[in-house]
């Protein structure tokens, strides 16, 4: 079980850069970086999270669940990106944290950004699985589709600062990246996923499609099957 205290911890200046930190009574199995979702906006915060980081400090992880700027509140390219990479790297100066595993979890736009932070260049602290629940994975797919109201747009506009953010435009990954989508999710499809993957294992990456049920938000209920089959994932990293 998860003896101690969340540490809020800054690893940055903005009143965003920030995470909370849950640690296990016992050895880490490893380090899970938990990245929420909202479509990038600030109406959303890292309280999303908060349950998926305690279950996982109870099943032996160390938790780092990260805020970062939004979309109306500074973020965007490369704002938001250089919020993720701090935090990640952040881990190095903070005491007793292996860095031999660190996985990122993130939900529908952490889904994005935790897929995006895997193929960083020369990171101080390297992901070594990317584990995307409904996550916004082909931005091209995304516009077309309108997805949360043109939020791609809103994000990072056009042109350069799109490709440069795009997880699709990354492939191929030199880390395993699992997709876990519901064929009913009503706010990001599962063609988000299935696109990705197909992409990624045809130029030769690491990835693999898993289908759940309960639809966009059964990934963030600790109670839902949706996250029991996430937890049988992390049994296996």
């Amino acid at each position: 079980m998860n003896t101690s205290k969340p540490q809020r911890i800054a690893y940055g200046d903005d009143v965003s850069q920030f995470g909370t930190l849950h640690r296990p009574s016992g050895k880490p199995r490893g380090v899970v970086v938990v990245i929420h979702g909202g479509f990038w906006s600030a109406d959303y915060g890292l309280d999303l999270g908060e349950p998926l980081a305690r279950d996982l400090a109870d099943k032996g992880w160390i938790a780092w669940n990260l805020e970062y700027r939004r979309i109306e509140n500074g973020g965007g390219w490369p704002t938001t990106f250089d919020d993720i990479g701090a935090g990640i790297d952040h881990l190095a100066a903070i005491e007793n944290i292996p860095t031999d595993t660190v996985v990122t979890l993130g939900h529908s736009a952490g889904g994005h950004l935790g897929v995006w932070a895997a193929g960083r260049s020369e990171p101080k602290v390297r992901v070594t699985v990317a584990v995307s629940q409904a996550g916004v994975l082909d931005f091209d797919a995304a516009v077309r589709e309108h997805l949360g109201s043109d939020a791609v747009q809103r994000f990072v506009g056009e042109g350069d600062d799109r490709r440069l953010a795009d997880p699709l435009r990354q492939i191929p990954l030199p880390v395993p990246v699992h997709c876990l989508h519901a064929p009913d999710d009503d706010r990001v499809p599962m063609s988000q996923s299935v696109s990705y993957v197909a992409a990624a294992t045809a130029a030769g990456a690491m990835a693999e499609l898993i289908e759940v049920e309960g639809g966009h938000f059964g990934h963030i209920d600790t109670s839902s099957l949706a996250w029991a089959r996430t937890i049988e994932l992390f049994e296996t990293l």
